[in-house]
């Protein structure tokens, strides 16, 4: 594979503060833009262009699907969720349900129709119920608080503030962030938790009953196709202080959950599929690739950084002691080595490189996988990978794994020459590549220039 063009920049990244979800749009007409729903086969189109610095050959689909190589796998992108995004619940759920879509597409057309579709106009009316029912229980509140502040200096601003918008939208604004344990996850109104939730107990029937209760849900008919599959769902990733808890708006919940109440057809959570792929599609997979590129860990590059500062300013020092000796000015070309070297390695190393390890197309191992040539550690390796791909389990902590603490009393030296192994993907290598060479033309050229004005200035020739 050749080289990207010299203009290729990385995948931006994205905060997940800053990450809003994506409603379904109305048309004026009552209508929907059909590509926001989710298709037969499980998936959905968030509507959003390519991220730019992805190549076709590392796209969402393709590493969902399993055509990439490591350190580009599916397993590669769980293990960045749980370990550095910690927001492993989004892609743990959004696999369930491709699956989950699959299984219902082959039962028997008689137990399909006890589950019927849930509507685009379903969906929307149960939201503006919704809404409306949080603006009418808002407004008291609201009124008593511009009969305080009225006649006063923030009468205006209180009422700004305190007022609903027309539009009742405000939901749609708040940023997809999913905090390191869910659980713990900050929400405005949410379902109170069962008497049997983070108890570790396997009752997830009551915990759905319950979120059926909170939501103003009837309790569903237990015959329908998958019915305690949906009760674990909802037991598992929508209600508050579940295990695998996914970051959603009170009223995300409630429509998710009423839609449950009535049917196990996919379509039922369609608003939640939703903003879960596009979270996954416009923040944790260009996060993800933007991440990969680096190929030393935070120790390696930290101290590449430094070297490469050490040997810019090792040849200003040779510049400057060359031009103030009696030597001739070629002798003082001699510190764009230096300032070649130094200016390359630091613009790689911004972008999270080694050139030596790239010269080699090497990685370091990760922390994670450090230890499991260790009988123990390989074990809870293991016993984690597993853990993590399972749709129904504990939550995605990591904190008690035993290659943590070690990883934490391995000293600095160890951890900038830790093991290396191969960079098996080839789109990846191919972006290296390119960092790379965009690295070396800096070099040049900033030394260059450099050693070009060192040279024009006259030397007073002080020894």
């Amino acid at each position: 594979m050749g080289l990207l063009p010299l203009t290729y920049t990385r995948p931006k990244h994205v905060p997940q503060e800053s990450f809003s979800m994506v409603s379904i749009v109305t048309t004026d007409d009552g209508g929907s833009d059909k590509e926001t729903l989710p298709r037969s086969d499980g998936s959905v189109r968030s509507g959003q262009s390519g991220q730019s610095g992805i190549p076709d050959s590392l796209t969402f689909d393709r590493i969902i699907n399993g055509g990439t190589c490591p350190p580009m796998t599916l397993r590669d992108f769980m293990n960045y969720l749980v370990y550095i995004e910690h927001s492993a619940e989004n892609l743990q759920f959004f696999l369930w349900y491709k699956d989950y879509c699959r299984r219902f597409e082959a039962i028997p057309a008689s137990e399909k129709a006890l589950a019927p579709e849930w509507t685009l106009a379903m969906h929307e009316d149960t939201v503006a119920k919704i809404r409306k029912v949080t603006v009418d229980k808002r407004r008291p509140e609201v009124e008593v608080a511009q009969q305080i502040f009225k006649g006063t200096d923030f009468d205006k601003q209180a009422g700004e503030a305190l007022s609903p918008p027309s539009h009742l939208n405000m939901a749609d604004h708040q940023p997809f962030h999913t905090p390191p344990d869910s659980r713990h996850s900050e929400q405005t109104t949410c379902y109170a938790p069962s008497s049997t939730a983070g108890t570790g107990t396997t009752d997830y029937k009551a915990q759905a009953s319950d979120a059926f209760h909170s939501a103003g849900a009837r309790q569903p008919f237990t015959i329908q196709p998958f019915r305690d599959e949906i009760n674990r769902v909802i037991a598992t990733y929508i209600m508050y202080s579940s295990p695998r808890q996914l970051n959603l708006s009170s009223w995300e919940q409630k429509a998710t959950v009423q839609a449950l109440s009535q049917t196990t057809h996919p379509t039922a959570l369609r608003g939640l599929v939703k903003s879960v792929e596009s979270s996954l599609r416009g923040q944790s997979h260009p996060n993800f690739v933007r991440w990969s590129i680096c190929n030393g860990n935070p120790a390696r590059v930290t101290f590449a950084r430094g070297l490469g500062l050490f040997l810019i300013v090792a040849g200003f020092a040779m510049a400057v002691v060359l031009t103030l000796s009696s030597l001739g000015r070629g002798y003082r070309a001699l510190a764009a080595i230096a300032w070649v070297l130094g200016i390359s390695t630091l613009m790689a190393a911004w972008k999270g490189m080694c050139v030596v390890l790239h010269g080699l197309h090497h990685r370091h191992i990760r922390p994670w996988e450090l230890f499991e040539q260790d009988d123990a550690s390989m074990a809870a390796e293991e016993k984690l990978s597993k853990g993590s791909f399972e749709s129904f389990g504990s939550s995605n902590s990591y904190e008690d794994e035993p290659w943590v603490v070690k990883y934490q009393k391995r000293n600095v030296v160890r951890k900038i020459f830790d093991r290396e192994i191969w960079v098996q993907e080839p789109a990846l290598r191919q972006i290296q590549d390119t960092i790379f060479v965009q690295a070396l033309l800096s070099g040049a050229l900033g030394g260059g220039l450099l050693t070009l004005v060192f040279v024009l200035v006259p030397g007073p020739k002080l020894f």
